[in-house]
């Protein structure tokens, strides 16, 4: 790098070790401490909160996160790669524009999403006094109400990543596959899928991880019936036992840890990282 543009990169130094580096290493100690809040003045070190890793309420949340992020995968890679790969097969010229006709819904608030949708799945809502029919079903509080936000909100991520690793595949390929006597449906298995999944990996990831670790969208659509991680860590914090939520923080943050080092492994070069 030039040194006349090193300056540029010291203000991100800085903000990466201050709201980064350091709360991380502040939470790796309260993890192994017993202490009232953030006061040591009477801390002690104690391996209680793993102790605590074996409540039926932190491993059934676990089960379920693992469960969840699983399912909106799984859902988000079949529902996100048909889109991806339709819109690479298109014949649009500004396909970057359709694109961003998907990812629009990101660029605003994820709270207020996430509230408007809720509200979509109450009794008598928009939708139902529009077409002026009976809307006494509601799904807030249940299993598909927490799918249903998790692959709305994180599915983009996926289409990306697979759209990106669809249009650096050379066409030739595909020509020569027909050539052979492939038929268009033993085409895609044997060649155009193999060479995605670079993007399949990495929106797997983008996708999977955030489903595992969030709570908002389990805290409102799930209405207090749906326990993920993410909740127990908010909870942790929220009522102030700081020792037990930076043990299950740093818990994920191994997670995500080793899942970049698998994406950096699949995809080297960073082709489809967003």
């Amino acid at each position: 790098m030039n040194k006349g543009f090193k300056i540029f990169a010291k203000p991100y130094i800085v903000w990466l070790a201050l709201l980064a580096i350091l709360p991380m290493f502040v939470m790796l100690i309260l993890a192994f401490m017993y202490s009232e809040g953030l006061s040591f003045e009477e801390a002690y070190f104690t391996f209680f909160q793993f102790q605590m890793l074996g409540e039926y309420s932190i491993l059934t949340a676990f089960f379920n996160s693992f469960l969840y992020a699983t399912i909106t995968t799984v859902i988000s890679l079949v529902l996100g790669y048909f889109v991806a790969y339709n819109v690479h097969k298109s014949k649009f010229k500004n396909k970057f524009l359709i694109l961003t006709i998907l990812i629009l819904p990101m660029w605003s608030n994820l709270l207020l999403r996430i509230e408007a949708l809720g509200n979509l799945m109450e009794p008598n809502n928009i939708i139902t006094q529009w077409l002026n029919i009976n809307g006494d079903l509601s799904i807030k509080g249940t299993m598909p109400a927490v799918i249903i936000g998790l692959v709305l909100t994180y599915m983009p991520f996926m289409i990306l990543s697979v759209y990106t690793a669809l249009e650096k595949i050379d066409y030739s390929l595909e020509e020569a596959a027909l050539d052979l006597g492939l038929t268009p449906m033993q085409k895609f298995w044997k060649v155009i899928f193999p060479l995605s999944l670079k993007g399949v990996a990495t929106g797997s990831i983008l996708v999977f991880l955030p489903s595992m670790s969030g709570f908002a969208i389990p805290e409102f659509l799930g209405s207090g019936n749906i326990l993920l991680i993410g909740n127990v860590i908010e909870a942790a914090f929220r009522n102030m036992d700081y020792n037990l939520g930076s043990l299950l923080s740093v818990i994920l943050l191994f997670v995500i840890l080793g899942a970049l080092i698998i994406v950096s492994k699949v995809d080297k070069e960073g082709e489809t990282l967003l």
